[in-house]
């Protein structure tokens, strides 16, 4: 797959392409998303369904590369799709298919199990690990850590400066995370600051709790003494900040990734597409580009910020909470020449299970 710049082509010229050349093109796309090999003149003529020499087939060729929807890789190649030429596979004449009654049924057995006595994280990995086995992709499942309702907080001192506030949600999990704090902070403050929250907590979700305190944050003020007012911000600030560990990313199936390597340069793709797995500093970037939209949305190649240098494309879409709200998005990671026709509808499929899930609670 070519990463160079491409040169936009005019949306006009594009919608204008006749039979010919788009029956051409798509036999190379779909030659490509099979074999992931260029697709010559000689190839194509034998295959398309009107009566065309290979020279005539080439000259078609010449034209879509003009276009930016083709390149040669090498001299005397066939032909690739570029990156812009998928998108337009991709948004024009991509036919998705349905989810079969087979894969609806793994799907929900498989998520309704999960959720049996699980918690939110186990039944997110239970899905991503579903979806990458029926995919064969990486499938990934980005989810608010804000989102589970909670039970209960409590503070505890470390040290001077330092105290470890626990939450703990409905759903059993526990996170503890550390604040920073007043360094002659007394129990009694930690007591007071965990009693003011617990009042207010009534099943909510640690972001419709900050939202709540923080609508009322002045009335609050003039209820509390000055120390536990200042362990509460503390704690605000924690919870909301731009660097919070708001998120988590989940990733299941990464060795599918490795089944069907073609050549050196496929496994040097993979390798960056790890190492961006594993930094993970953009993933807010796609539940961010997900919530934009309803539905399945596709990033091909350098689209998304996070896969660019790997060459890798995203079908991703949103779930939602028993408010309708987007809490997550999950999807699947792969190489550009992804089955787009059977992932779409799989991963669509999947993200309204889970929402079903989660509204069930």
């Amino acid at each position: 797959m070519s990463n160079r710049t491409e040169r936009p082509a005019d949306p006009a010229s594009l919608a204008s392409l006749n039979a010919r050349a788009r029956e051409i093109f798509r036999h190379i796309v779909d030659s490509y998303l099979t074999t992931g090999e260029p697709t010559g003149s000689r190839q194509l003529s034998r295959h398309l369904p009107m009566t065309l020499s290979p020279a005539s087939v080439r000259n078609v060729m010449q034209d879509l590369e003009e276009l930016g929807l083709v390149y040669a890789p090498h001299t005397s190649a066939g032909r690739l799709p570029t990156e812009l030429g998928l998108r337009f596979f991709v948004d024009a004449m991509l036919e998705v298919g349905d989810v079969s009654q087979e894969d609806r049924a793994k799907i929900e057995a498989e998520i309704k199990a999960a959720s049996t006595g699980r918690t939110l994280e186990n039944v997110l990995g239970e899905a991503g690990q579903m979806l990458s086995g029926l995919t064969r992709g990486a499938a990934i499942v980005l989810a608010s850590k804000d989102n589970s309702r909670l039970k209960q907080i409590e503070f505890l001192r470390l040290e001077a400066g330092r105290a470890l506030a626990i939450l703990v949600s409905e759903n059993g999990s526990v996170e503890n995370r550390i604040l920073v704090i007043p360094p002659h902070l007394p129990a009694s403050a930690l007591v007071e600051a965990a009693n003011y929250l617990n009042a207010r907590l009534r099943g909510r979700s640690l972001a419709e709790l900050k939202a709540e305190i923080e609508s009322s944050w002045e009335v609050a003020k003039r209820e509390l003494d000055e120390l536990t007012t200042k362990l509460i911000d503390a704690g605000l600030a924690s919870w909301g900040g731009p660097d919070s560990h708001d998120r988590q990313l989940i990733v299941r199936g990464q060795a599918n990734l490795l089944e069907d390597l073609r050549a050196v340069e496929d496994l040097e793709r993979i390798r960056k597409l790890f190492a961006d797995l594993e930094t993970k500093t953009e993933v807010a970037d796609i539940l961010h580009r997900a919530e934009t939209g309803d539905g399945v949305r596709i990033f091909i190649g350098s689209e998304n910020k996070l896969f660019s240098m790997s060459g890798s494309s995203t079908v991703v879409a949103p779930f939602r909470d028993g408010n309708q709200k987007i809490i997550g998005a999950l999807g699947v990671i792969g190489p550009t020449r992804l089955n787009y026709a059977r992932i779409v509808p799989l991963v669509d499929y999947t993200a309204r299970v889970v929402s079903r899930m989660m509204e069930r609670g």
